[in-house]
């Protein structure tokens, strides 16, 4: 493996160098410092940058202006000398280094245990991906549903490993959601530079990439490993079954003509996702509305608000993207809230990226690395020990700890500084829940948005849709023109609708319920052999963090049990009852202590009988070394039944 970052042939303009460094995250530059230099001097006092406030990058690192100078002119020369031939001191750090040196430039404690995964987010431990070790054989293959993220990233490794496979996209284009998701003002919550494949960069524009550039990056993404060729698109899979005699699942699909075809394969990939299926209210008269209304996810083209009197109805995510984008060409916005959201302030929220942090991401060693690592622990894991209950906190409805209770008071005055002069405002917009409860929101001008004329916050329920408009539940009646269902998806329906057949005959919704889905890992099922749920069960991250780490995980595990069934000639296998049940316990046993599940509100991540059947209770980092490896003594294993091989072991018996 080489660590030794390549210098460029004809070195480095110093000119242009020096007004890159202007605009670079002085954290960063002293981690790269560092590490081209080995100077112990830079992890001194004097450079020691100060925590960062919130979910903000610290870009100065809370230095003087002094300090900062020279640590951008110590820059400047470390990097010309690299340039010029000069090695780095460190090409690579050990685990503890690392975190030393990530200690240092957070500036507060970050356990070490974090150190295997930012080794590899640095690059210094480049473990490969997953493949079988003997050739594949030919009758070997596998169907992924859905081109999204997570379907282009499985037909990726797929790839690589030599199995044969088809990725079936109900959709014309890859990208999923991001496809899907065309309405103003959408796009991520998680910075650009943590939200994308670990292995594929882009030059993002803005900190917080927006709908357009995310589905181009998606494209390029669909480009660079060649992946339309796997992909049939127009294709909807309705029904997918597990033939016991064969070992192989059968899919039913219709194309885009509406014709029925039929496709067959050792294991299926499921690669749908949470957020692609919307979900509208049972609320009486929504077909009699005379004018526009349709889900936030069903944006329709062209359709013009100008001079408008608009309706959103909901206040999550979602809406809070539309109302500050539409907001200034609506004749009027009136917002139909059922619970607010707590809200994080940003300083780099609205902030273009610029031509010089790209130069130093593209020609200043290490720099893009360390950058990623930061973003990793700032939204990652560093808030997730604050949403444990402390049973002993005498506060039970606002806060579950003394840390949350503080994250209360913050976010409270960013709310009430914003808001102020709106006293109204500011008790519509305060949550009566602990901060956490739901995912964290930032604030993309929301609040200002709510200040300006023409805009109006309704903490009223809807309980019918009328001709001209809507009534809410104090029975007042409102007249719009444009209804906007901003009203969420069906998170707690996994798979929904296929039906997904098992080894029994028993569906998955047979098995689960209609909203209980379940999962070991969040990834395989019982009865349910070879198939493989991306963004399965308990999956999804409500402390915050990049989805995309999430599923880079998922792949890697699935990779390793189908090259464990092509190297040992398995045709099924499926997790043991006893491991599966044990595993969703501890799910469930986690939850029960933490900030979602707290009686003070509702959210996506329950379903209607509580439980939590979305969200992730653990770190990331802890489901980062669970799914490094399938262990197969988790599962029942079957010998392909075409070879006759004889029952070993934890084979199941035929």
């Amino acid at each position: 493996m080489n660590l030794q970052p390549t210098a460029p042939a004809d070195g480095i303009d110093p000119a242009r160098l020096g007004q890159a460094v202007t605009a670079a995250n002085i954290p960063t530059l002293i981690a790269v410092l560092y590490q081209l230099t080995g100077d112990d001097r830079w992890l001194s006092e004097r450079y020691q940058p100060t925590r960062s406030r919130g979910m903000d990058d610290n870009a100065t690192g809370g230095l003087s202006d002094e300090v900062q100078g020279e640590i951008r002119a110590a820059t400047v020369d470390a990097v010309i000398a690299w340039a010029d031939g000069q090695a780095p001191a460190l090409p690579s750090l050990d685990s503890r280094e690392l975190m030393e040196v990530m200690e240092f430039t957070m500036g507060e404690p970050v356990p070490h245990e974090f150190g295997p995964m930012m080794a590899e987010v640095m690059g210094f431990d480049e473990t490969p991906a997953p493949h079988p070790a003997r050739e594949v054989p030919p009758d070997f293959s596998v169907i992924v549903i859905g081109a999204g993220i997570g379907g282009m990233l499985a037909s990726v490794r797929l790839t690589e490993a030599g199995i044969e496979h088809v990725v079936l996209e109900k959709n014309s284009n890859v990208g999923g959601s991001w496809w899907e998701n065309t309405y103003p003002g959408a796009g991520v919550d998680t910075p650009s530079y943590l939200y994308s494949f670990s292995f594929f960069r882009h030059p993002w524009s803005t900190h917080f990439g927006k709908r357009d550039e995310v589905q181009e990056y998606l494209e390029n993404f669909a480009a660079a490993y060649d992946l339309r060729p796997n992909i049939r698109f127009g294709t909807e899979v309705s029904d997918v079954v597990y033939d016991d005699a064969t070992q192989r699942w059968n899919i039913t699909a219709r194309d885009g003509d509406n014709t029925l075809i039929s496709l067959s394969s050792n294991a299926v990939i499921s690669a749908v996702g949470l957020l692609n299926r919307p979900k509208m209210p049972p609320v009486p008269g929504l077909d009699s509305f005379s004018g526009d209304l349709f889900h936030s996810a069903q944006w329709p083209s062209g359709i013009d608000l100008h001079g408008k009197r608009v309706a959103i109805v909901g206040a999550g995510a979602s809406a809070m993207q539309i109302g500050p984008a539409i907001a200034g060409s609506t004749a009027s916005l009136t917002i139909f809230q059922r619970s607010p959201q707590w809200i994080a302030p940003n300083d780099v929220y609205f902030s273009q990226v610029g031509d010089d942090v790209h130069w130093l991401m593209d020609h200043v060693p290490y720099y893009h690395e360390w950058y990623r690592v930061r973003l990793s622990w700032i939204f990652n894991d560093k808030v997730h020990p604050t949403l444990t209950v402390d049973p002993e906190w005498t506060e039970p409805k606002l806060s579950i700890n003394a840390t949350n209770h503080g994250h209360r008071a913050f976010y409270t005055r960013y709310l009430s500084d914003e808001l102020e002069g709106r006293p109204d405002l500011i008790e519509k917009c305060l949550p009566d829940y602990p901060p956490f409860g739901k995912r964290m929101l930032l604030d993309n001008g929301w609040y200002r948005m709510l200040k300006r004329p023409g805009v109006e916050l309704i903490t009223e329920g809807v309980t019918e849709i009328t001709e001209t408009g809507l009534t809410d539940s104090a029975g007042r009646e409102h007249e719009f023109d444009v209804i906007i269902m901003a009203t969420g998806f069906h998170t707690d329906r996994l798979l929904y609708p296929m039906d997904v057949v098992g080894r029994s005959g028993a569906t998955t919704r047979e098995v689960w319920g209609e909203h209980d889905a379940r999962a070991y890992l969040g990834i395989t099922v019982p009865d349910f052999p070879n198939l493989f749920i991306m963004t399965g069960p308990n999956t999804a991250l409500g402390h915050g963090g990049s989805f995309i780490t999430m599923l880079e995980c998922q792949i890697r595990y699935i990779m390793d049990a189908l090259s464990q069934m092509v190297d040992k000639d398995l045709g099924a296998i499926e997790p043991r009852r006893d491991v599966y049940d044990n595993y969703n316990k501890s799910v469930d046993d986690a939850h029960a202590s933490m900030v979602w599940t707290h009686p003070g509100m509702s959210n996506w991540y329950r379903n209607a009988d509580g439980r939590v059947v979305a969200v992730l209770p653990w770190r990331i980092i802890d489901y980062w070394t669970m799914t490094r490896h399938a262990d197969l003594s988790d599962y029942l294993t079957e010998p392909n039944a075409a070879k006759n091989a004889p029952i070993t072991g934890n084979h199941r018996p035929r």
